[in-house]
């Protein structure tokens, strides 16, 4: 086992990922105690949040060609930003959320989920394109674009959502 767990990638999404989701649940879960209810607000941010850490597990393939698991030594500040700084402060939103709701309207709500969903394909779109750029630079869906070669032999993309 110590051969082939990867302690850097372990810590990298999952333990982090999943008490986010976690603390963002008990934020609902508070937010109901307090107002027999949960508000719209609180349920998109745990949907969005939910979904993201989802999709990072989902594609965690994707953290191999991340400047974090290249570059950057496992040590304190990686291992504690990891598992205490992202849930702690993502969650943030959801803690908000819980005394302070801005109780939207249903029009508010749809306004916000269409914006989410435009954004994450955004997202979604742009870090796969650089995953396939980096995984295979020959491959048909990524070698038209165009990058530059920088000092360390790297290349770095100069087209396509990294514009």
């Amino acid at each position: 086992l110590a051969n082939t767990f990867d302690w850097k990638e372990f810590c990298e999404l999952r333990p982090g990922l999943i008490l986010w989701l976690l603390l963002n649940l008990a934020m609902a879960v508070q937010q109901y105690r307090l107002l027999g209810y949960v508000t719209g607000s609180m349920i998109l941010i745990n949907l969005f949040q939910g979904f993201y850490v989802w999709d990072a597990l989902y594609n965690e393939r994707a953290i191999l060609t991340t400047m974090d698991i290249t570059t950057d030594g496992f040590g304190f500040m990686l291992c504690f930003g990891d598992m205490a700084w992202v849930p702690i402060t993502y969650s943030l939103q959801a803690r908000y959320l819980v005394h302070f709701d801005p109780h939207l309207s249903l029009l508010q709500l749809l306004l916000v989920l269409l914006l989410n969903c435009f954004g994450y394909f955004i997202f979604r779109s742009a870090n796969s394109q650089k995953d396939a750029f980096r995984s295979n630079p020959a491959s048909v869906t990524v070698k038209h674009l165009q990058y530059m070669q920088t000092k360390r032999g790297t290349r770095l993309l100069t087209s396509g959502w990294n514009q």
